[in-house]
């Protein structure tokens, strides 16, 4: 089906199940959501790991130098709060997983903290290695996905990935 007849479609269900709704009834069709395709997800571990210790090493430090000089601090408030706030912020990225979405048409990724959608015809090569997968593009750069990182299944991507890429005829390379 075309993109259009597919939204015209969606809408047009998403009204009447509003309206069946509002009588009481259920549902007749489930329409798709924007979010529909495989889903891959990693998680971070490293940064969020890097933090803690960072944090754990600034509080050691701070009670060791507060012994060795034998003089007292007017206030360990503001030393406490970053330590809580760089386990906090461990805590919030090792929480947020990142992903690959593979739609039809497009693949999406979040990047800076935003989703960053590639269309098919804006990417110019899939390599798929062992524990990474990099997507090239035409403009801008690379994304990148490891097994290392970012703990992805990147086997179950390249499966998913050489479909997509079969079916626009992107050149893959594995």
């Amino acid at each position: 089906m075309a993109r259009s007849w597919e939204r015209m479609v969606q809408k047009n269900s998403k009204q009447l199940n509003k309206k069946r709704k509002e009588q009481g009834l259920t549902s007749i069709s489930s329409s798709k959501s924007v979010m529909s395709g495989d889903i891959f997800k990693g998680r971070k571990i490293l940064l969020p790991f890097t933090l803690v210790v960072l944090a754990v090493f600034y509080g050691l430090l701070g009670t060791i130098a507060e012994q060795v000089t034998a003089v007292e601090q007017k206030s360990a408030i503001p030393q406490w709060l970053i330590i809580g706030l760089y386990v906090l912020l461990g805590v919030i990225i090792f929480m947020r997983r990142p992903y690959l979405r593979v739609d039809k048409e497009s693949l999406y990724t979040t990047r800076m903290n935003r989703e960053a959608r590639v269309g098919a015809i804006n990417i110019k090569k899939i390599s798929v290695k062992s524990g990474s997968v990099v997507i090239e593009q035409l403009k801008g750069r690379n994304w990148v996905f490891s097994r290392l990182i970012n703990r992805y299944n990147t086997e179950a991507m390249g499966e998913s990935l050489e479909k997509f890429a079969a079916t626009h005829k992107i050149p893959f390379e594995k």
